[in-house]
């Protein structure tokens, strides 16, 4: 079977692993994240980091007896299609991704095998007639090329065509000849480009099942996928739609729907009839309520919801009892329905950025829940329950209202990563000796409190990775943060630290130390600038020298004390007094000794 590695994926809700960071991810499908992209929950700009490579010569896989059916020639700096490629002829996957190609030669009417073609994130304007000749031709990628829109009519005479992706490559609109010919696509990716509207000939293309149609300038819903009856999943996320037509009823293979990031301001009863609806965004649009239909959408396994202004919790919810996802967060949420202790399937759960008072009571009953995130909230204590969350594996509960360390988290013996930073609100003056309880923990974050000192007990944690605890007003370190032989990431900056532990360097793994903005002594600053190895090697350094200076100080002090001299001279009279009481001593008890001999002796005579 043809090895296609960018067929069909589903997108997947993102994992929140830190505070305000829970979001739906990113298709999947879509070849890169692009540069410059900014994920709106993070704030951060996601750039693609490439590492610089020496150049090395393009070796392509001279055919001899076998044949050869795939070449990845991908990010090799190429500016031309090496001429070896053409003498393929069996060739049905060819990966040419990420180079500077320029153009498209004739040559390619050789590969007549071809089926999976990328030659995405390169530098092509036209596409060659010869191109269009390639019948074999199942997905084609030329997203990220500054293509010249009148070449685009030649991919409409790739009638095998299944799978295209054009992203990034400035359409403003669609060409209607590929519509009019590509009657077997099933995928069409049109993502970050500048379209309004699509053609009404796409309604030819039957049996498209995916569409993704992110970051466009869509302000209406493209009432032609409404008689796309098969499609399956439909990305409209970050585009200007102010509402969804009634129609979308239509679709009733419908499994995946994106609409985040938009401008909603309701929704339609009528999508409740896409009864095998499984993932379903909505978040950062201008929802108060959703319809009470939408309680039959009861596959429902991913929903996500955040950033709308909800009136109330919305209580829909609670017949998805498939549920495994849902992100509930930043929508002015007081409470959670008593109700949503049913769900009970549950596993990654988002209510950052709300106004809780208190820690749910219903989560406790989520027994499978394994990410937990609390972020921004009013919460200032932990139930006892919270042992029943036997699976949590992370929690998040930076920003709230803990007056003290909450010692019931040290009952979740499967937490691997817990968030107890306090960028806003009461901070933290104190870190339990019984954090040692946690032995699977693998990263902590205590940032922005107001810890001074830190338990021994946190040397036993075997399996520490990383550990975040700048701006505080650590004065030192426990030595037994040198037993943490996992460690690799440990920052320190903005604290009051004059010293670091003699040992630290026994942390093998240690890769990132950061010390900034503290009045450090030993090691001095200058060092400390120099990078990791220059911090280790002081270290190193001064144990030797500790060393030669204990060993140097004792026979000092010996020579003085024997000849003594200086202040040693009252030793050395006291050491002579001593040895004289001494000789004393043991002469006067030899001569009592002598003395009970002679008496015996003379009782014997009398005798």
């Amino acid at each position: 079977m043809l090895n296609t590695s960018k067929s069909s994926h589903h997108k997947k809700i993102k994992a929140p692993h830190s505070r305000a960071s829970a979001t739906i991810s990113e298709h999947v499908d879509e070849p890169l994240i692009e540069e410059g992209e900014v994920d709106e929950d993070k704030k951060i700009i996601n750039e693609e980091i490439v590492e610089e490579e020496p150049k090395e010569e393009v070796v392509v896989p001279v055919q001899v007896t076998d044949r050869i059916f795939f070449v990845d020639l991908a990010n090799k700096k190429l500016e031309t299609i090496p001429w070896q490629v053409f003498d393929l002829e069996d060739l049905e996957e060819l990966h040419l991704e990420r180079n500077m190609i320029g153009s498209i030669p004739g040559n390619i009417v050789r590969l007549k095998n071809v089926r999976v073609l990328y030659l995405n994130k390169n530098n092509i304007e036209y596409l060659c007639e010869e191109l269009g000749e390639l019948k074999c031709l199942q997905s084609l990628d030329l997203s990220n090329n500054p293509l010249d829109y009148s070449s685009l009519n030649i991919i409409s005479k790739l009638r095998a065509l299944c799978q295209l992706r054009l992203y990034d490559v400035n359409l403003d609109e669609f060409p209607v000849e590929i519509c009019k010919h590509l009657h077997h696509l099933k995928l069409l990716g049109l993502s970050t480009n500048k379209l309004t509207c699509l053609p009404k000939e796409i309604v030819n293309m039957t049996k498209l099942t995916e569409i993704y149609l992110q970051g466009n300038h869509f302000e209406m819903f493209p009432p032609e996928l409404c008689h796309l009856y098969n499609l399956e999943i439909i990305d409209l996320e970050r585009n200007g739609l102010t509402f969804i037509p009634e129609e979308i009823s239509s679709l009733e293979s419908l499994a995946q729907f994106f609409v985040a990031h938009n401008n909603l301001s309701s929704v339609p009863d009528t999508l409740s009839k896409c009864a095998n609806l499984t993932i379903l965004d909505l978040s950062h649009n201008l929802l108060h309520k959703l319809p009470r239909s939408l309680k039959e959408l009861t596959e429902m396994k991913e929903f996500g919801l955040s950033g709308n202004a909800l009136a109330n919790f919305p209580r829909q919810i609670r017949r998805w009892r498939s549920l495994i996802v849902v992100y509930l967060k930043n929508c002015a949420l007081q409470m959670v329905h008593p109700s949503f202790a049913k769900l009970t399937s549950v596993v990654i759960l988002d209510l950052s950025e709300n106004l809780l008072e208190e820690f749910p009571m219903e989560i406790c009953s989520m027994e499978n829940l394994e990410i937990l995130a609390l972020d921004d909230n009013q919460i200032y204590e932990v139930p006892a329950d919270v042992y029943r969350l036997s699976q949590l594996k992370s929690l998040s509960m930076t920003s709230n209202r803990f007056g003290w360390f909450p010692e019931e988290i040290f009952h979740l013996g499967s937490l691997e990563k817990l968030y107890m930073g306090q960028d806003k609100g009461m901070k933290l003056t104190n870190l339990p000796e019984n954090i040692s309880e946690l032995q699977n923990l693998k990263e902590l974050y205590l940032e922005n409190n107001d810890l001074e000192y830190l338990p021994s007990s946190i040397g036993s944690l075997s399996n520490l990775q990383i550990f975040d605890c700048h701006n505080n007003f650590l004065i030192e370190l426990p030595d037994s943060i040198c037993r943490l032989q996992g460690l690799q990431t440990l920052l320190l900056e903005n604290n009051q630290l004059f010293q670091i532990p003699e040992n630290l360097d026994s942390l093998e793994k240690l890769q990132v130390l950061s010390l900034c903005g503290n009045p450090l002594m030993d090691p001095p600053v200058e060092v400390f600038c120099q990078g990791l190895p220059a911090i280790w090697q002081y270290l190193k350094d001064a144990r030797i020298r500790r060393a030669w200076a204990v060993k140097v100080q004792a026979r000092w002090r010996g020579i003085m004390v024997r000849k003594g001299i200086g202040p040693y001279a009252e030793v050395q009279k006291m050491i002579k007094r001593l040895k004289k009481e001494r000789k004393e001593k043991k002469e006067k008890k030899g001569k009592e000794k002598g003395k009970g001999k002679g008496k015996e002796k003379g009782k014997g005579k009398k005798k």
